[in-house]
């Protein structure tokens, strides 16, 4: 069921969320990072460094560097694409749907938390 907030209101949600994820995960996920991550598991695949680039607005350097840190992180992984060698795939892992599914968890309980 869709809530009503005020901007206020949001950007209080959005703080008590982020504060939160710093104290119960060690990863420190940029915003570029997070928007990449979402893209790649909320939209269905296939995902391309250059797909995201384009998407959004942004270099494939910068993607590249963004993938880079999440693939040390264990949140994404990356391959070549086999019918076109220019192509690099990005693929989801068990630990970033993970991670994904907590932070989810983590912006319900805490916009329940602020609502009552």
């Amino acid at each position: 069921m869709p809530v009503d907030l005020t901007p206020s209101q949001a950007l209080g949600l959005w703080h008590a969320v982020t504060v939160q994820q710093v104290h119960h995960d060690g990863r420190d996920l940029t915003l570029r990072q997070l928007a990449i991550l979402l893209e790649i598991y909320l939209v269905p695949p296939p995902h391309t460094v250059r797909g995201l680039a384009a998407k959004l607005g942004v270099t494939k350097p910068v993607i590249t560097r963004a993938l880079d840190t999440m693939g040390e992180q264990g949140l994404v992984t990356r391959q070549r694409d086999e019918r076109d060698k220019r192509n690099v795939v990005i693929k989801r892992t068990v630990d970033g749907a993970l991670f994904l599914e907590r932070l989810g968890d983590l912006i319900i309980a805490t916009g329940r938390s602020q609502t009552s």
